[in-house]
């Protein structure tokens, strides 16, 4: 097995709303990463639900609770240790508040999640979101 890197674990929010989940586009890319969930570093301390929401607010501006983590991997592409949680909208209107990190956002359908992550989800996203999204994707 491979040595986990000293690096801090990423946290991302899975933001479901309205039938559509929340993407945003970074200004640099992470390898083959460009769109991906709001997402960041776990601050000492925190737990990966709270750094989701955290990060939540702090790129697009808005305030979300968390209500699962759905589970936790080394990301194949970047080597980062990473959680997965979803999270419900609270209050606020997403908006590229983080303009140094974030190119744009995007509220997609499922339909289109293929386009903006051609390499696949992790299993356990995937399948909170074809519950969340399939019945409303028509």
């Amino acid at each position: 097995m491979t040595e986990q890197t000293d690096k801090p674990g990423i946290a991302a929010a899975i933001i479901v709303q309205d039938g559509r989940v929340l993407m945003v586009q970074r200004r640099v890319k992470e390898g083959e990463l460009s769109w991906q969930f709001p997402a960041g570093e776990v601050e000492a301390g925190e737990t990966p639900e709270a750094a989701a929401v955290r990060e939540t607010a702090e790129e697009v501006g808005l305030t979300v609770k968390a209500t699962r983590l759905l589970g936790e991997r080394v990301h194949p592409k970047t080597g980062r240790q990473m959680s997965y949680t979803a999270c419900e909208v609270v209050s606020g209107t997403a908006t590229v508040v983080d303009t140094e990190e974030l190119a744009e956002l995007a509220w997609i359908i499922y339909d289109q999640i293929v386009d903006f992550v051609p390499y696949g989800l992790f299993g356990p996203v995937q399948a909170y979101l074809d519950a969340e999204m399939q019945s409303a994707s028509f």
